[in-house]
């Protein structure tokens, strides 16, 4: 039954454009790289010591927002399709448990957030090779830089798709999405505790890590949570 109830969400964002905003997010953080480095690669070259990582931290400096703001967009979306074709009702009807339900539109989403990810590192990797920036890639730091911030995002996930589900009015998580974005870039004045702070894997101990073990941590809470109250609430 899992595997029908996936198969039936992804084919419902099928042509809505959930893909080509998977897309979009990893292409545009690279492409800003395209421009900067196009117009002074020079000057950046000078600035650096070692050029790929000081090229990963310049395209790392943009996945937080991508990230939250790909995240707010995705969730009100996955919540309005069902929300417009009244398939709440006929989903709950179905001889399926609520929290498969609830389980299933969480997995897409990461599912698309994962492929989003895997499609930065490979843009960041080709234009990175294609500036000529030496032979020796770093790749365990190709690997972190792409994807220590989306298992440092699941609690913004777990906690937007929570929003996202109660919501009726898509008014209410496309807000939180934005106050979510703005905390994101302000990240560097943010105490560690605020879950904005942490894709962009800034913290007091300097650990990147720490952040990641965090969001895989209080994600899981904000998704038990959401989920609990998913179904214990009556759809309308």
């Amino acid at each position: 039954m899992m595997k029908s109830l996936l198969s039936a969400d992804f084919l419902k964002i099928k042509r809505k454009g959930f893909w080509l905003l998977t897309f979009l997010g990893p292409f545009g953080v690279v492409a800003l790289q395209v421009v900067n480095y196009g117009y002074r690669k020079d000057y950046l070259l000078q600035q650096s010591d070692n050029d790929w990582k000081y090229y990963l931290l310049n395209v790392s400096s943009f996945i937080p927002l991508a990230l939250v703001l790909g995240i707010a967009i995705l969730t009100s979306f996955v919540a309005s399709v069902e929300n417009e074709t009244n398939a709440w009702k006929q989903l709950i009807s179905l001889p399926v448990s609520k929290m498969r339900v609830y389980l299933s539109k969480f997995t897409v989403l990461a599912c698309l957030l994962w492929v989003s990810s895997c499609l930065l590192m490979l843009f960041t990797l080709v234009y990175g090779i294609f500036l000529g920036l030496g032979e020796e890639i770093p790749y365990l730091d190709l690997v972190k830089f792409s994807f220590y911030p989306y298992f440092a995002a699941l609690p913004i996930l777990a906690l937007q798709l929570w929003i996202a589900t109660f919501s009726q009015n898509q008014g209410i998580p496309i807000t939180t999405g934005i106050l979510g974005v703005i905390f994101t870039y302000s990240a560097f004045t943010l105490p560690d505790w605020m879950i904005w702070k942490w894709p962009s894997l800034i913290n007091h101990w300097n650990e990147p890590i720490i952040n990641v073990l965090l969001g895989i941590g209080v994600g899981a809470i904000l998704y038990i949570a959401g989920m609990l109250d998913f179904t214990r609430r009556d759809v309308k």
